[in-house]
């Protein structure tokens, strides 16, 4: 380089550029002149004076040595107290945690204007329908199903995937273990099964050939009672049996106990389906001989059929194919046109397909209206059903039955007139919060009751495995989108506070190995999926989990707040200790989920999540309690609260309060404009001898990826001009941290934007690249710090980390577009460029990390442009 004017030292820093006459300190001066002033002959008398000078300098150097090392001090990760001063938090991965966890609770959703005061029953416009799905067959004890019943099953059921193979299971061995999650239409599938296999045998004439069983009498009574031939029952019967495994205290049939039934089925010739909900104590028997698990119907023949026969019925067209089961029964099946291709295997047969008209999108000929009427509502139905405004407000990936006879209920209504717009969206909204409501309501009336049989106390020992379920549906609310392993370990500790909550007296048991995974997929509608999670700064493959639709996780954390008051305070300590989890996915979704929690009841959650986490002596917590605030300020209900509660901490809040503030703010949502945001944070900076500078600056930069970028410029700008050193320091210290973080810690949007796509870059780097009418503002401040002696160490170690990263190591370009932009306006004077000049060359002789020549030729050529090259050539030479 040396053909490009390159100098062996480092050039003498020139006094600063008019254009920064505000600068807040001029740069040290260089040490030749003190040099020659030290070899110049001693004058008479002079020793003393000289002597003092030399003190004076000295001071002033261990002053200004000082000085750097305090503003060294402030540039540390604020966040990392608790962790050492070398050890860095993951800031990008707490970024996209609560970026995840806001996407899954979307602020803002809709979630009150559906009117759950009586959710077994739904009444909008002239629909009246039945909602309530739980275990509906239990109603019924003992007794036949009505012949009318087994005629709609007939005509209207929807095989699931692998009807075929469930019905020759039941053919060949008597009995049927059928496995699902309630609603499903696991009982309309049990109930289609015991139809077609006794219609024609010997009690096929008998109104009475098909019996739902008493719960309460189990498997050996089921089997004592087929045996003996009770109440002189013909043969061939089909029995179905729903036990209530779930209760504290009963213990599910084993291997023995089904063969007994099996037996007596054979001698009778008759047949029995036992439903059960999959989970630990239903396991064993669907592992065993007889167990077979029941798929759900599917969901676009399900609402296509009903649709159909709510428009047929309006018309007054009998349904002789297709239509829906009752909405009372939640597990209530689809439709079905007869029995077709019954020996194709798979379920997905000739006769359901035409009964479901493929989707139902294409009309059935021979409608009642020959002008084509009905053909045209059910097109209009068919576009209606994939309106994105519609299926945002459904929120859900799959419908079960009795969801799939609201829906199509709603959409009929719509079409034909009786439901609004707006009633359509807010039932279509309720589907989610029937469906919480479901999950959560009575779940320990079971521990209540006596165990079956001789009329004990309840048995409360079972509270573990009672409460699991619920516990799993909580933490993926709360945690969706997070490592399967991490959902599973944080649903476990809400358990235990759930048990300890329930029976205080007691310690709850903690079983180890009764974790099923598949089984706490179907009991929460939820689905796996691989994705990227954050260990230690890397993004590694791992199993994440998720809810079967968007609208869920928000669903049931407002049932769970709204409904369910005594839960509260179990899950607001599992929530504190979610808190001080070092993993980002779990504590910052944590915190938005408590944001949300906040918004249903403000008063609850500040009083017992926001304050408390806010005056925490730990960061992490702290920062909890910011995000928790920050996520209720996103609800415009909220906003003004939430904004006097941050600019009280400001102004009169403890240390701690102010400095749970200052991240609050930095989220940019937390006072009324940009400049009251920075007035608060600039308060808090400069407090106390600037005690908490260093979160102020990191919260300053995080604005910067607002779109009110540049009145932070021209503010921080205002600071380095400020009279008060404390002020200059709030600005020297966020323009270093500007040029030492990257996007992806401080940036909420998604890739995508201008920014997202540089998430790995610098944010100095990026804000130039994409904001060039930016770029000399940006430059000035960098200047500054560059040029200004407190500063002057760290900023030229931030310089030369944006250097490096031109390039990445297989030489591939990486912020050479952003470091284009800002050299340049960087270096226009000399003295700018020598400088440069011998930062380069400092970094070709590292030891450890030696810039190539290339390199460094490379960079030289972005910050100085060809033309002024061949200017100052042409001018060396003469």
């Amino acid at each position: 380089m040396a053909d490009e004017a390159v100098a062996e030292h480092p050039a003498e820093p020139a006094a600063p550029k008019a254009k920064d006459a505000r600068s807040p300190e001029a740069p040290r001066g260089g040490a030749r002149g003190d040099d020659n002033a030290k070899d110049a002959p001693d004058a008479p008398g002079s020793s003393d004076a000289s002597d003092a000078a030399d003190a004076e300098a000295a001071e002033r150097e261990k002053e200004r040595e000082r000085a750097a090392d305090r503003f060294k001090d402030r540039t540390r990760d604020p966040l990392a107290e608790e962790q050492g001063e070398e050890e860095p938090t993951d800031a990008a991965a707490a970024t996209r945690a609560r970026r995840s966890g806001q996407k899954l609770l979307a602020s803002g959703r809709d979630l009150i204007g559906f009117d759950r005061s009586d959710v077994g029953r739904l009444h909008i416009g002239d629909i009246n329908i039945g909602l309530d799905a739980r275990r509906s067959g239990l109603s019924m004890r003992d007794g036949p199903v009505p012949e009318e019943e087994l005629l709609r099953i007939r005509r209207t059921h929807i095989e699931p995937e692998g009807y075929v193979r469930l019905r020759r299971a039941l053919e060949a061995r008597r009995l049927l273990v059928l496995g699902g999650a309630p609603g499903t239409g696991r009982a309309s599938t049990a109930l289609a099964l015991l139809e077609e296999v006794t219609r024609d045998g010997e009690s096929g004439q008998n109104a009475e050939r098909v019996r739902r069983a008493d719960p309460e009498r189990g498997v050996r009574e089921l089997a004592a009672q087929v045996a003996a031939g009770e109440g002189g029952r013909l043969r061939g019967t089909g029995y179905l049996l729903e036990p209530a495994l779930d209760r504290p205290g009963t213990l599910p049939p084993d291997g023995m106990d089904l063969d007994q039934l099996a037996s007596a089925l054979a001698e009778r010739g008759s047949y029995a389906v036992v439903v059960v909900s999959v989970g630990s104590a239903a396991n064993p028997l669907l592992a065993g001989r007889y167990g077979a698990i029941c798929p759900p119907a599917p969901t676009r023949e399900l609402v296509a059929v009903r649709l159909r026969k709510r428009l047929e019925e309006e018309h007054g067209d009998p349904v002789r194919v297709g239509g829906g089961g009752s909405a009372r029964d939640g597990d209530g099946g689809g439709g079905l046109d007869g029995h077709a291709d019954r020996d194709r295997d798979g379920g997905r047969d000739e006769g359901r397909a035409r009964g479901a008209d493929r989707g139902g999108d294409r009309p059935r000929g021979g409608g009642p209206d020959e002008d084509g009427s009905l053909s045209r509502l059910l097109e209009r139905a068919a576009e209606l059903r994939e309106d994105p405004e519609v299926t945002g407000a459904v929120g859900l990936d799959d419908l079960r039955p009795a969801e799939a006879e609201l829906f199509a209920s709603l959409l009929a209504g719509h079409l034909l007139g009786s439901v609004g717009r707006e009633e359509l969206l807010s039932g279509c909204r309720g589907l989610a919060a029937v469906q919480a409501y479901e999950w959560f309501a009575g779940v320990d009336r079971a521990l209540a009751a006596p165990p079956p049989g001789d009329g004990r106390a309840p048995v409360r020992s079972g509270t573990a495995a009672l409460f699991h379920p619920v516990a799993f549906r909580i933490a993926l609310a709360v945690l969706g989108g997070a490592s399967h392993s991490a959902v599973s370990a944080a649903a476990h500790l809400l358990t235990w506070e759930l048990s300890v909550q329930s029976d205080p007296d007691s310690t709850p048991a903690r079983p180890l190995f009764c974790d099923d995974p598949e089984s706490d997929l179907a009991l929460s509608r939820a689905r796996p999926a691989d994705g990227p999670v954050d260990v230690a700064g890397a993004e590694v493959t791992g199993r994440l989990i998720f809810y079967r639709g968007a609208a869920l996780p928000a669903a049931v954390l407002a049932e769970l707040w709204d409904r369910h008051f005594p839960v509260r305070a179990p899950v607001v300590r599992w929530l504190r200790l979610l808190a001080d989890d070092p993993r980002p996915q779990v504590s910052m979704r944590a915190a938005v989920a408590a944001g949300e929690l906040s918004v249903r009841d403000f008063e609850h959650g500040y009083a017992e999540l926001v304050r408390p986490l806010a005056e925490a002596p730990t960061p992490r917590r702290r920062v909890f309690a910011a995000t928790a605030l920050d996520q209720a300020a996103g609800h415009a209900s909220h906003r003004r609260a939430v904004r006097k509660v941050v600019e009280d901490w400001s102004r009169h809040g403890t240390p701690a309060l102010r400095w749970t503030a200052a991240m609050a703010l930095g989220y940019g949502r937390s006072a009324d404009s940009m400049d009251d945001t920075l007035d608060a944070l600039a308060r808090i900076g400069v407090r106390d001898d600037g005690e908490q500078l260093a979160v102020a600056s990191q919260n300053v930069v995080r604005l910067l990826t607002l779109p009110e970028c540049a009145t932070v410029l021209r503010r921080l700008a205002d600071w380095t001009g400020h009279r008060g050193e404390e002020y200059q320091d709030l600005a020297l210290v966020s323009i270093v941290r500007l040029a030492l973080t990257d996007v992806d810690e401080v940036l909420d949007d998604e890739p995508g934007t201008p920014l997202g796509d540089r998430g790995d870059w610098p944010l100095l780097l990026a804000l130039a690249a994409t904001r060039p009418e930016l770029t000399g503002k940006l430059a000035d401040l960098f200047w500054t710090a560059l040029n200004t002696a407190r500063s002057r160490d760290v900023a030229f170690d931030a310089l030369e980390t944006l250097l490096r990263s031109a390039s990445r190591k297989d030489g591939r370009a990486w912020t050479r577009e952003g470091l284009a932009a800002l050299l340049p306006a960087l270096t226009a004077e000399e003295h700018d460029r020598r400088r440069l000049d011998w930062l380069l060359q400092r970094m070709m002789r590292d030891q450890d990390r030696p810039l190539t020549e290339e390199r460094a030729r490379a960079l030289w050529r972005l910050a100085v442009p060809a033309r002024q090259r061949r200017s100052e050539e042409e001018e060396s030479h003469g």
